[in-house]
C-alpha cells in the first residue's frame, strides 16, 4: 500500500503497487469500521495478497455528494474485495522509514497506473528489505540501487555502457557528464572546483567516472538488486547528485515531501547538536 485517503465516512482509497496490475487504485468500502477485517491489514510496507472486483462505482458508498463524490470520478477504480497478509518481513524503522516512503512517493509520481513492472516490484521489496537491515551504510546505497531500477524499468535510464551523443563506448579512464536532456556525455576530468549550482539548488555538472558508469551498467543487468547496491556504494559524492537531478528534471513540479521533511530533521539535529555560546560575564554589583 503506497497511500490511503478518506473517500467517506467509512471507506478508504487506497493507491496500491501490484506484481500483476502495477499501480491501481482500490475502493476499501466500510475499512475505517472498528471491526472491519481490512483496518489492521491495510498497512505500509506490508506484502498482502488482494482480492479485487471490477472497477467501482464514483459514488462513494453510503451515497455521500459533494466534494469526495466530485473528487472520484476515475473508470481505474476497483473494489478492495479482500486482503490477507502474505508473509511477514522486517520493517525500515527510524530514519530509513522515511526512506521507505521516498520510495512510495517515487513510484507514485513516475509509475503509471495500470502498467506492470514485475521487477520493479521485486526491486521495491528488496530494497525495503535493505533498508529493515542493521548495515546502515547500506541504505544509501540501497536506494541509488532503487532509482537507477525505476528509471530503467519506466524506460528514462540511458544505455550506462555508451556515449548518448557520439554512441561509442564508454572507457573506464575517462570521465562523464549524465543529465535528463543529454544522456551520457564525454566531459573533462574530475578536479578540485566544486561544480556549479543552478536555482533549484541542484549541480548543473555532475561527473560519473566512466568505470563507475561500467559497474552500474553490468550490475543493472544481474538478476536481484546485490550486486546493484555494491555498485552504488560510496555515491554520495557523485551518483547521488546525477541521480537527484534526473529525477528532479523527470518530476516537473512534483514536490517530494520526504525528502524536505528529511533535511527540516537535519537541519533541527545540526541546531541542537551545535554547542551553545557560554553565558556573558557576569557584572560586578556594589556590595
Amino acid at each position: 500500500m503506497l497511500h490511503q485517503h478518506d473517500w467517506s465516512e467509512s471507506s478508504l482509497v487506497i493507491d496500491a503497487f501490484t506484481r500483476e496490475l502495477g499501480r491501481i487504485v482500490l475502493v476499501a468500502r466500510g475499512a475505517k469500521r472498528p471491526y472491519s477485517q481490512l483496518r489492521p491489514v491495510l498497512m505500509p510496507f506490508q506484502r498482502l495478497q488482494l482480492t479485487i472486483g471490477r472497477s467501482a462505482a464514483t459514488a462513494p458508498a453510503g451515497g455521500s455528494t459533494g466534494a469526495a463524490a466530485a473528487a472520484e470520478p476515475q473508470p481505474e477504480l476497483h473494489t478492495l474485495r479482500a486482503a490477507e497478509w502474505a508473509g511477514t518481513h522486517a520493517q525500515p524503522r527510524g530514519a530509513a522509514l522515511f526512506s521507505g516512503f521516498y520510495l512510495h512517493e517515487l513510484l507514485r509520481a513516475l509509475v503509471p497506473r495500470q502498467d506492470p513492472h514485475p521487477r520493479l516490484f521485486d526491486a521495491y521489496a528488496q530494497t525495503l528489505a535493505w533498508l529493515a537491515g542493521s548495515d546502515e551504510s547500506l541504505h544509501a546505497a540501497a536506494l541509488r540501487a532503487f532509482e537507477c531500477r525505476l528509471l530503467r524499468e519506466i524506460g528514462l535510464l540511458p544505455s550506462l555502457d555508451l556515449d548518448t551523443l557520439s554512441g561509442e563506448p564508454v572507457r573506464s579512464e575517462s570521465f562523464y557528464t549524465w543529465s535528463a536532456e543529454g544522456g551520457i556525455a564525454a566531459c573533462a576530468p574530475l578536479d578540485d572546483s566544486p561544480p556549479q549550482r543552478s536555482d533549484t539548488g541542484l549541480p548543473r555538472q555532475v561527473r560519473l567516472s566512466g568505470e563507475r558508469l561500467a559497474a552500474l551498467h553490468e550490475a543493472l543487468d544481474a538478476p536481484g538488486l546485490s550486486a546493484l547496491v555494491i555498485a552504488c556504494q560510496d555515491g554520495d559524492a557523485d551518483l547521488k547528485p546525477a541521480l537527484r537531478q534526473v529525477l528532479h528534471y523527470h518530476l516537473g513540479e512534483s514536490r517530494l515531501r520526504t525528502r524536505e521533511l528529511m533535511r527540516d530533521l537535519q537541519r533541527l539535529s545540526s541546531r541542537r547538536a551545535a554547542p551553545s555560546p557560554p553565558p556573558p560575564p557576569l557584572e560586578p554589583t556594589d556590595p
